[in-house]
């Protein structure tokens, strides 16, 4: 793909990405180079939520975290729980208040409920099924996986076609949770609102935002402070990711949103 040649000029290191359609997977760099994730560790972690759910390990209402609170709240941001720590700082549900934290607390809760160590039972619920053979989660539920772009290649055909979890459980995750919430979008400012679904942020009308213009209102992902990114446009069937080892700046505000407008450019010529 052409677009490929941007990644020529990002301040990085080391960068591999890669587009997946109904009609192909494109990739250029080292796809099975190993990546820190930082928060697209999230989505991940949040997948093998929801397929604990479909198992009937645990329930999106059971109440989980701070009093209040709920699994659905954690997944969504409005657990009210602070970003780095537990500390509660607002009722649960009255803000989009986005949380490392309380994907800790998620897993924590998941694994009591299941008597499973998260890092097994995410291996074992998203990264065996998905063949995502150098994937692991070595830290934080929030912010401490490691993957290749390969591996995320994989994930990204479930998010296109989900097969690991039923399409009901899918399209909830993948609609706005607590509408009409404000918040901070880390790197970006407040937003109003700032729209999530259940571990992935929905782009809606954001404005400004790491993913394109072209992307639709139903664009969901998650990008990382390491300097990566997943999207999946379901308007049009594409999936973006992008792995780098150059922190988040000012390069990727700019560098991330005319790279997706130029695959979605590419991609609805070629389909």
């Amino acid at each position: 793909m052409r677009s490929f040649e941007q990644l020529e000029h990002w301040p990085v290191r080391h960068a591999a990405a890669a587009v997946r359609t109904a009609d192909g997977i494109s990739t250029t760099g080292d796809i099975d180079r190993v990546f820190r994730l930082a928060s697209v560790t999230k989505p991940l972690v949040a997948y093998a939520a929801l397929v604990a759910v479909e198992e009937g390990a645990i329930e999106l209402d059971q109440p989980a975290g701070p009093p209040g609170a709920t699994v659905r709240h954690l997944l969504a941001h409005t657990s009210g729980v602070a970003f780095a720590t537990p500390e509660v700082i607002a009722a649960p549900g009255a803000r989009r208040i986005y949380s490392s934290a309380g994907f800790e607390l998620l897993a924590d809760f998941l694994a009591a409920e299941t008597g499973i160590a998260f890092p097994e039972y995410l291996r074992d619920a998203v990264f065996t099924p998905l063949e995502m053979t150098t994937a692991e989660l070595d830290g934080s539920a929030g912010h401490g996986a490691r993957a290749s772009v390969r591996d995320l290649t994989r994930f990204a055909g479930e998010l296109l076609t989900p097969e690991l979890i039923s399409r009901q459980t899918f399209d909830e995750a993948t609609s706005v949770q607590f509408p009409g919430r404000d918040g901070v979008l880390p790197g970006f400012g407040s937003q109003r609102p700032n729209d999530w679904g259940l571990g992935v942020e929905i782009r809606d009308g954001k404005a400004p935002h790491w993913t394109g213009y072209r992307n639709s209102a139903r664009t969901f992902g998650h990008f990382g402070q390491s300097g990566t990114f997943l999207w999946v446009d379901p308007e049009i069937g594409v999936a973006t990711i992008a792995l780098s080892d150059e922190n988040f700046g000012d390069w990727a505000r700019t560098a991330w949103p005319k790279f997706s407008d130029s695959v979605i450019a590419e991609t609805s010529n070629t389909q």
